[in-house]
């Protein structure tokens, strides 16, 4: 998808992206945890909205038994026991949006319902854009990705891109 739109104090931009959902089952949650930590090759995040960052792959807790993993390339094939879990692929129908800039708190807040000041960097959230679920990671002071349907994506970044222009 071709870049986004600069406003002053504002910036978007699209891009594709691996993303790999992990699903871990009730009854063996803590067996998937540690086989998928081992394959990822480091810790997995504890808390929902929480990431953990290692060797290029950054894994993000989006619900108690689900994990995603972000990735700008193709994401490792990984294998999942099924006893233990399954994988899903969603990078196929999925964008990533870049948001940055100085004025990125006032354009979210007309947006969507969230407290960009409590968010803490590298933490994200489940939001919903005109009822669209949406996964907003902060990623530093002025900077979120946006992880969007790819049907919504054009929409999103023209509604975005208003919004920015009508704040100076």
């Amino acid at each position: 998808m071709a870049n986004g739109t600069n406003q002053p104090g504002f910036e978007i931009a699209s891009q594709d992206c691996g993303i790999v959902q992990f699903h871990g089952w009730d009854e063996a949650m803590a067996r998937f945890e540690a086989d998928l930590a081992t394959k990822l090759g480091g810790q997995l995040p504890t808390k929902v909205g929480k990431t953990a960052y290692k060797d290029g792959k950054f894994v993000m807790r989006i619900a108690p038994n689900r994990f995603w993993l972000l990735s700008d390339a193709p994401p490792p094939p990984i294998d999942i026991d099924p006893e233990l879990g399954c994988k899903l692929a969603l990078g196929e129908g999925r964008v990533r949006l870049r948001l940055s800039g100085r004025n990125i708190k006032h354009v979210l807040e007309r947006c969507v319902v969230v407290d960009w000041d409590s968010l803490p960097e590298g933490e994200g959230v489940q939001v919903c854009f005109h009822r669209v679920s949406v996964l907003l990671l902060r990623t530093g002071s002025s900077q979120c990705d946006l992880f969007v349907p790819r049907s919504f994506a054009r929409s999103l970044m023209d509604w975005i891109s208003n919004v920015s222009a009508a704040i100076r």
